[in-house]
């Protein structure tokens, strides 16, 4: 299989390239690096995401350089710290590095209020895709969004926990930017539809000291199930904390962004009644997923980061990109018209898109027994 050419950016790496405006290729370019940027979390709250997101972008690669590449080019992947609490701006460097024609296009797996920034700088001048679960309404030109929104992944879980535990009164929690404060907002409509409570709710800035007394709020608000919207170490912290005050033994916890890393740092003692909202986990029984596991396991053996959602959607972000690319007779900055066709894309779960708002991947709601995610139901 073909080698890998992933590395992460250094600020001294003054690699130019010979192409003309960005995300142009032209067959005269065959045979140089298509050059990716894959801009994940390397530290702060989310930075827990990073290994599993580098491991699954590199089954990709391999893929991909192993057949035609994109664009007809070997692929290249800078990654790029995209944390909120990086050192540098991301958006300050992607900026530099379309200007100097060093990138051909971005996947992006990051929060909402990140890519917020990015698009600005962007501005539909190479392909953007946008990876993750998120708030939904995206509809910047260049701008791609492949991961799960609100009304199927939240809606649904919602009402089905509702119903199947008698589920009364509700708590929301997240962190303090606009894919908690929206997703809540939903989340809110749908308990009035099912005649559900609201009985608490906060947003907190990352890598808060207050989390446990939010916890503490919870556990007094008389709630009979928490909705997570907190991101990385910050739901392991809560997670922690909720156990800690034995309110996992009564009180149910959903979330739409917990995945198996979450799992493993939370301690498996304090994940009694916690169920996750996603159409992609790591024991997902499709033939996708079996053979991306396989090649996961393969390439890492036990160095392997826990599979997950936000990691695997590295892998289908960097093949969808190949696909948009790749379309015959349309340029990837027209596809958005109303007449472009479908893009069918590989991926671990269901890769076939039709519009950012049209994402038809089955969603499942699924238990957390130990460190993995099992008992999956589909949800409607």
């Amino acid at each position: 299989m073909a080698s890998t050419h992933i590395h992460l950016w250094r600020s001294e790496d003054t690699t130019s390239f010979p192409y003309g405006r960005p995300g142009a290729r032209s067959n005269a370019h065959a045979g140089q690096p298509y050059r990716v940027a894959l801009l994940i979390p390397m530290c702060g709250a989310a930075g827990m995401w990073a290994p599993s997101c580098i491991a699954s972008a590199e089954v990709a690669l391999n893929e991909l350089n192993a057949s035609t590449g994109i664009a007809g080019c070997p692929v290249e992947v800078v990654v790029i710290d995209a944390a909120v609490e990086a050192e540098t701006p991301v958006e300050t460097l992607i900026d530099d590095l379309i200007s100097q024609g060093r990138i051909d296009a971005i996947v992006g797996m990051h929060i909402s209020a990140v890519r917020q920034k990015i698009i600005g700088t962007v501005r539909g001048r190479i392909p953007f895709i946008y990876t993750p679960l998120y708030e939904g309404g995206e509809a910047s030109p260049g701008v791609f969004t492949i991961g799960d929104m609100p009304a199927r992944q939240l809606g649904p879980a919602i009402g089905y926990m509702s119903r199947r535990f008698k589920l009364k009164k509700w708590a929301l929690i997240g962190n303090d930017y606009i894919w908690p404060r929206v997703s809540h907002a939903y989340a809110k409509i749908q308990l009035r539809r099912h005649h559900r409570e609201l009985v608490f709710e906060s947003y907190l800035p990352f890598n808060s000291k207050r989390i446990a007394d939010a916890v503490e709020t919870i556990g007094k608000s008389g709630a009979d199930a928490v909705l997570i919207s907190l991101v990385g170490q910050d739901a392991v912290a809560f997670n922690r904390i909720f156990g800690a005050m034995k309110l996992h033994l009564t009180t149910f916890r959903l979330s739409c962004a917990i995945e198996e890393n979450g799992l493993l740092a939370s301690g498996e003692q304090n994940l009694h009644r916690l169920f996750s909202s996603a159409s992609y986990f790591a024991g997902l029984d499709t033939p996708g997923n079996a053979e991306f596991r396989e090649k996961y396991h393969s390439l890492h053996q036990e160095r392997a980061p826990m599979l997950n959602a936000l990691g695997q959607s590295t892998y289908e972000g960097l093949h969808f990109l190949a696909s948009l690319v790749d379309q015959p007779d349309q340029d990837w900055r027209a596809h958005r018209m109303p007449s472009s066709r479908p893009i069918a894309y590989k991926s671990a779960r269901r890769g076939l898109y039709v519009t950012n708002a049209d994402n038809k991947s089955p969603v499942f709601l699924a238990r957390a027994n130990g460190f993995v995610f099992d008992d999956l139901q589909r949800l409607p």
